[in-house]
């Protein structure tokens, strides 16, 4: 009967301790996805290096920033739809974007961009560009 405790006692200390394991790697591997996001919020690199490549896009009144990033993933401008909602919201430039069709390039930061999308572009303005 006192072995059968022992042996009890030091099953449920090595649980104890896998429990313990555990809940540390998934905090710690957690933190570490949390730092790796917020870093990318505010440094994400653009996606190529260079010239790179030159990308027409329409925004529209009716799009909210959700739309924005998944147009923007699709077309290769970024590389997560999702971190650009963050972007978007915590950007100086949010309340300034235009809607309208906007040539954007691969080499641009999400910032870029969307300065660039704070200016109305000729064709959209509906008024003649001034000379």
């Amino acid at each position: 009967m006192k072995n059968l405790k022992v042996v009890l006692s030091v099953v449920l200390t090595a649980i104890q301790l896998i429990l313990i394991l555990v809940a540390v790697y998934v905090v710690y591997t957690g933190a570490v996805k949390c730092h790796d996001y917020g870093y990318r919020i505010f440094a994400e690199p653009p996606m190529t290096d260079g010239e790179g490549r030159i990308v027409q896009v329409a925004v529209t009144e009716t799009m909210k920033p959700k739309d924005i990033g998944e147009l923007f993933e699709k077309k290769g401008l970024i590389r997560d739809g999702k971190l650009f909602i963050l972007q978007y919201y915590l950007s100086e430039f949010r309340k300034d974007v235009k809607p309208g069709q906007f040539e954007l390039s691969t080499s641009m930061t999400v910032e870029e961009m969307m300065e660039a999308m704070t200016v109305v572009p000729e064709e959209s303005s509906g008024e003649p560009a001034a000379e």
